[in-house]
């Protein structure tokens, strides 16, 4: 017999902004650099994937912090909160990603804190 094992849980991103608003927890982007540039929810903090599957750490501003991670479509994200609950890190990830999450009607700023698109 075998067993599935089950990750970090999912949420809507209903929820993921939520929880960033009103429950202090850090939205964490695990796109890259590009990506990030052309759109990101407002107050997000950037934490490329690559980097953390290379070993990197979280950004001050995520330490210690309850974690909802997002990418674009959310399999990344996936990955990244796999990641970083191996790390001792509470952390959850996004259903659909940034795209849902524009399909929510949530705000995108790019770079320059302008309107931004996802990439």
């Amino acid at each position: 017999m075998f067993s599935l094992r089950r990750g970090p849980a999912r949420v809507t991103p209903a929820d993921a902004h939520q929880r960033a608003r009103d429950e202090g927890a850090v939205l964490l982007d695990v796109r890259e650099r590009a990506e990030w540039t052309a759109g990101h929810a407002p107050g997000a903090v950037h934490a490329p994937l690559s980097a953390l599957e290379a070993g990197a750490g979280l950004p001050p501003a995520a330490q210690g912090r309850p974690l909802v991670v997002i990418c674009r479509s959310g399999h990344r994200s996936q990955r990244a909160a796999r990641i970083l609950t191996g790390r001792g890190a509470e952390a959850v990830d996004v259903k659909g990603g940034m795209n849902a999450w524009a399909a929510a009607g949530l705000p995108v700023v790019d770079g320059r804190g302008s309107s931004g698109s996802i990439a």
